[in-house]
């Protein structure tokens, strides 16, 4: 059985104005309505991991990456996981 592909979804849910992108994700909106679309394939998926890590740079790359590994291994974003700590 396949891992099940994980949504690049970090909790950082701000779309910068200028380029269209999520500050936490580096998605559009339409590429956060296909990932939620149960009919996007993981093909889709992958490839467009790939895009959004070619997207991002310097801090952000290293914040995305750490908070999705987190996410991947723990079920949460370290932004979330915070939020939670903070309560």
């Amino acid at each position: 059985m396949k891992d099940k592909i994980i949504s690049p979804c970090i909790s950082i849910c701000k779309t910068d104005p200028v380029t269209g992108y999520c500050y936490g994700c580096a998605r559009t909106n339409e590429e956060k309505i296909n990932w939620k679309n149960e009919k996007t394939s993981d093909d889709w998926k992958v490839e467009n991991l790939k895009i959004i890590h070619g997207r991002m740079q310097g801090w952000q790359l290293e914040t995305f990456q750490e908070s999705y590994k987190h996410k991947k291994d723990k079920g949460i974003s370290l932004f979330k996981k915070s939020l939670i700590e903070k309560k």
